[in-house]
């Protein structure tokens, strides 16, 4: 994506959009492997997941709201565990969900427990999307946005 840094500001010059990062997320992680394919498959069948970019380590399966390392850490994460069960984490590490027989009890974990504001995923760094949603909050401080059903909320 042909793409001009200067100070840390990112403008795009013409190429894909953020879905076209995105997708190409997705297929990068289909092909390195390190994610069991029955989980790729059902995270990918769930469009509000689809619509995040994916990385993966350790055999866990992540969600970024932006398309650019250092990913975001604010949605929870799949883990393989033995028998070919799950485990659902975070966000953080040092935060555990709870274990999931099945892969779809998994992703149903994830769903639950999506940020209110979570896709598509923003073309860009953490610190982009930073000053993005910043610019467009208002100004006494909280944060608003639009759901899908067309409400206004505020936290």
């Amino acid at each position: 994506m042909p793409l001009v840094r200067w100070s840390g500001t990112r403008t795009r010059m013409s190429g894909p959009s953020s879905g076209d990062a995105v997708e190409a997320g997705w297929q990068e992680v289909r092909a390195d492997g390190r994610v069991r394919p029955e989980l790729l498959e059902a995270a990918y069948a769930e469009p509000r997941l689809r619509q995040l970019f994916p990385w993966t380590g350790m055999g866990e399966l992540h969600f970024s709201r932006c398309t650019e390392e250092r990913w975001t850490w604010g949605i929870p994460y799949v883990q393989p565990a033995a028998g070919g069960s799950y485990w659902v984490s975070g966000p953080l590490r040092s935060q555990a969900v709870r274990p999931a027989e099945t892969v779809s009890q998994a992703i149903a974990m994830v769903l639950e427990r999506l940020p209110f504001v979570c896709g598509p995923a923003f073309l860009g760094t953490p610190e982009e999307l930073a000053v993005h949603e910043a610019i467009r909050s208002p100004g006494d401080g909280s944060r608003a946005w639009t759901s899908s059903s067309g409400r206004s909320r505020h936290w």
